[in-house]
């Protein structure tokens, strides 16, 4: 008897076979495309990041960047506007590191506050401090926490900020929190992230929570 069926690889080798070829493939297409696009990315500058939308996670995103900013031994600013009501978790931790500049200067949201006078004269003081850190060229990441609300109720001066972004430190980053970013603030972002509701605890009743909302 011949050995010759032994030697041949069955259909379902063969079908294996041609799978892994094609995958092998398309990753080698695929890397070719991505070492394009990084060699292409020559620029080596600061960058602005807008963070808006109507889902959670744009100031959990925007403090992820101030761990990883601190585990490169930067310097970090940052400004909270609106917020100052309640202390949060992220203000009793980064708080703890000297390298860390943290203005908690908000009064409360406006629905809570009610008073218009006193949010305008809060959101000023907080946008003269923001102005300070984005002309410190020591300060390598610059996060103005619900700024965007700020803008969207007029209590800045949206051209001041565009000024005051596109002119701060070469190298330094700026993140931008907030729902309702106006056009022109996101038309002169790096990056700019939207994000979206699919489903939030609140919505069942849920209050916020220690460790996650605040």
């Amino acid at each position: 008897m011949s050995d010759k069926k032994f030697s041949e690889p069955s259909n379902e080798q063969a079908g294996l076979q041609q799978r892994e070829a094609r995958y092998l493939a398309r990753m080698k297409r695929k890397k070719e495309v991505i070492d394009n696009s990084i060699a292409r990315a020559d620029q080596d500058r600061g960058v602005c990041l807008v963070h808006t939308g109507n889902g959670k996670g744009k100031s959990s995103s925007a403090f992820g960047m101030v761990a990883r900013a601190l585990g490169h031994d930067m310097q970090v600013g940052v400004v909270q506007f609106i917020k100052g009501a309640f202390s949060t978790g992220e203000e009793a931790f980064f708080r703890r590191f000297p390298e860390v500049q943290y203005y908690v200067m908000g009064e409360g949201f406006t629905w809570e506050t009610q008073d218009k006078a006193r949010d305008i004269a809060a959101a000023t003081k907080a946008w003269k401090q923001s102005e300070a850190l984005l002309n410190d060229e020591n300060i390598a990441l610059v996060v103005l926490d619900e700024l965007n609300i700020a803008l969207k109720y007029q209590y800045v001066d949206l051209q001041a900020v565009i000024k005051a972004v596109q002119s701060r430190p070469v190298n330094q980053h700026v993140v931008i929190t907030g729902r309702g970013a106006p056009q022109a603030l996101i038309d002169i972002a790096d990056t700019v992230t939207e994000m979206q509701v699919v489903k939030h605890a609140y919505q069942a009743g849920i209050k916020a929570q220690k460790g996650v909302e605040l």
